[in-house]
Formats: C-alpha cells, sequence, structure tokens
C-alpha cells in the first residue's frame, strides 16, 4: 500500500501477528477514527478512556448504540416531516389542479394533495436502523447481536423503512436545538459504518484506486488530530479551531486579484489558557526527504507554508496580539524513528513533530498532548 510512512516497525512495534492497514495496527485505526468522528466523548470518561476497548470496539458500539437506541425509543424518537402526494376524499394541504384534472377524481368524490405529514421514517432513524443492523453481522458477542437485531426489527415496525439514507439525505437534515437528543445516538451511527476499513485483505468491497487508501488515512490523520486536541484540550481553558481559514494581510490589490489569490486554510489552530498560539499543519507524509547537499533534509515547501501562516497574522501596531508570538507545528506520521526539533524565525518558533502511529493508542495521546506543550512548565500528561 502507498502509505508515506517511513520503514518497518522496530522492536517495540506491532508484532507481525497484529491485523494491520499499511504499517498502522488495526486498532490505532480505529482509535483514529473514533477521535476524527464525535463518538469520542461517549465511549468513555475519567479514567475509563477508549483505549481500553479498542480491541472489541465493534461490540462496544453495538453496546452502547443498543442501549442509546432503547432509551430513546422509550422517550419517543425525533419524528420528521415527509412530503406526500395522495388522492384523498377530503382536502388535505395543497390541492394539486391538473392531477385532480387528470384523473378525474371528482367524478369520484376525491381530489389530489400534496402535503407534509408527521413520520418516523426520517433520515436520522432510517441511519439508525441500519447500523443497528451492520453492528448486528460485525459484533461477537451473541447478546448484543440479537438486541442491535431486535432493536432493528422495532424500529421496522415503528415504520422506519431499512434503506440507509445518502450523504445529502443526512445533510438536509440539520441538528437543532431540540435535537440535541439524537447527537450520540448519531454519531454512534456514523462510527458504526466508518468500521470499514481499507486494507490489503480480501473483503465484500473493493477500491479501484490504492492512492484512494492513502488520502482516505491522510484525511482520517488530520481529523483524529483535531478531535483529539478537542476533546482533551477544550475542558481545560483551550480553545481548538480546526480548518480554520486565514485572510492575507492585503493592501492596494488591483480588480482581479481576488479572483485568483489562493486563500491559506489551517489544520488546527490552538489558543492556550495563558495566551499562547499554536498553529498547526498534519502531514501524511515522511517527515524528511533528500536534500541537494546531503542525506536527509526538511521539506522547504512545508516550511514556507507554515511560515506563511504565522508571518501573515502579525499586527505589528498591537504588541500583546496572540499571533505575533504564535508558534508552528509540521506534525508528521513516523514507524521506525522520533523526530522533535525546533527552530525560531523572526520571533516564531516552528516545530517538526512525529507521532508514532504504531505505538500503542495510549501512548499516541500522550504524544500528541506533548507536543502540543499542554503543560509548558513540566506538568504531567494523566
Amino acid at each position: 500500500m502507498p502509505f508515506a510512512l517511513v520503514s518497518a516497525p522496530d522492536a517495540d512495534g506491532p508484532a507481525p501477528s497484529v491485523r494491520c492497514v499499511g504499517r498502522i495496527p488495526l486498532r490505532n485505526i480505529w482509535f483514529l477514527l473514533v477521535y476524527a468522528s464525535e463518538s469520542a466523548r461517549f465511549l468513555g470518561s475519567g479514567k475509563a478512556r477508549l483505549e481500553d476497548h479498542l480491541d472489541d470496539l465493534p461490540d462496544l458500539l453495538g453496546r452502547l448504540l443498543a442501549q442509546e437506541v432503547e432509551r430513546r425509543m422509550r422517550r419517543n424518537l425525533t419524528r420528521g416531516y415527509q412530503h406526500r402526494s395522495a388522492a384523498l376524499t377530503r382536502v388535505r394541504g395543497r390541492i394539486d389542479l391538473l392531477a385532480t384534472s387528470a384523473g378525474r377524481l371528482l367524478e369520484r368524490g376525491e381530489v389530489a394533495c400534496r402535503f407534509d405529514e408527521l413520520t418516523l421514517d426520517t433520515a436520522r432513524n432510517r441511519l439508525v436502523r441500519a447500523a443497528l443492523e451492520r453492528l448486528a453481522r460485525l459484533v461477537t458477542d451473541q447478546a448484543t447481536a440479537r438486541s442491535c437485531r431486535s432493536l432493528a426489527a422495532d424500529l421496522g415496525r415503528a415504520g422506519v423503512s431499512g434503506l440507509r439514507p445518502s450523504r445529502a439525505d443526512l445533510a438536509r437534515s440539520q441538528m437543532g436545538r431540540n435535537d440535541l437528543a439524537d447527537q450520540r445516538m448519531l454519531a454512534l451511527s456514523r462510527l458504526a459504518f466508518d468500521l470499514a476499513l481499507p486494507s490489503e485483505e480480501a473483503g465484500a468491497n473493493q477500491l479501484m484506486r490504492p492512492e484512494r487508501e492513502e488520502h482516505w488515512v491522510r484525511r482520517l490523520f488530520e481529523k483524529a488530530v483535531g478531535g483529539l486536541y478537542t476533546l482533551e484540550l477544550e475542558p481545560m481553558g483551550w480553545r481548538v479551531r480546526p480548518g480554520c481559514q486565514l485572510d492575507w494581510p492585503v493592501t492596494a490589490p488591483t480588480e482581479g486579484i481576488s479572483a485568483i489569490l489562493p486563500g491559506m486554510r489551517t489544520d488546527i489552530i490552538l489558543d492556550a489558557p495563558d495566551g499562547r498560539q499554536l498553529v498547526i499543519d498534519t502531514k501524511f507524509t515522511s517527515i524528511l526527504t533528500q536534500g541537494w547537499h546531503r542525506e536527509e533534509s526538511l521539506k522547504s515547501g512545508y516550511i514556507y507554508q507554515i511560515y506563511a501562516y504565522l508571518r501573515s497574522q502579525e499586527q505589528p501596531e498591537d504588541p500583546v496580539y496572540p499571533s505575533n508570538s504564535a508558534s508552528g507545528m509540521l506534525l508528521h506520521p513516523a514507524i521506525d524513528r522520533h523526530v522533535d526539533e525546533s527552530v525560531t524565525i523572526q520571533g516564531h518558533q516552528i516545530r517538526f513533530v512525529t507521532v508514532d502511529l504504531s505505538a500503542k493508542p495510549e501512548s499516541i495521546r500522550r504524544a500528541l498532548l506533548a507536543a502540543a506543550d499542554v503543560f509548558p512548565d513540566g506538568g504531567v500528561i494523566s
């Protein structure tokens, strides 16, 4: 597989019997998946961290989703409006004059109507039913499998169809303030479908282009880092801004420059409670490459990129503006080596850090928190 990770795991890496996606253990892919989704907050709290459940993640998801669906069904599932057209003996909604006339419905005492009907057969509930049916096939615990199948059947008898909704259907179903009770159930349902991981083993589905797997894991790594920092740091008073759009400090622009000037989008910006700011750019490539006059060199294009992020946001007229002293970090995965180097350029510290994705999930979590310099005065990462 074409993952841009350096060579084989060392003695501390995974054993040959461990199932891997590329060179990344499967349980670590699940670890990234959970943090990349909205489900991490539901899979553990306090000392019971999700890292303790990764070996049986499908069973854990099945149990949690079954419990959540049971709870929601006791309190009534959220209903939604569905657009319908039907010939009725009384007027409901709007009259469809053309259909009424073409079908000569008035002669039978009917009228064609278009109306919205309150129903349980919404995109969200269809996703939940499809997730229950999928987990019933994935889990190893028979009691959990029976519970998932039973709840899926209960949803079917309540009028929820078994057709999995498309992404467009789910996008049209926006979460409102009255729908917060569904948030946990939907997050767990989405994660159930994310368990379809690309691997080198034969399976029911095929990926026609291998490079799509590289793109998939690269995006997963970026989202997982943002999700981990959001979950771990926001309760400590940090502000986490994933996918932040930055503006160029332009002056005297010509008429057509706005149409062709590229924008800037950082992967993550961390604002610490003490006023520190860290701009992070994740890269799913090797941190080093062959240089012109040396065996190994940092990639100049990445340095130019993080430098532009930092310098373009300075506000010289405001000496205490956080961006004036912001730090930058290029965060890469690695397998057989550890890099943590830094340099200060025109007042901005830039770090070059790797995280070992073949390590244990708890080690990955601690490494990412250490990379963010969560406790600059020597505190302990629990």
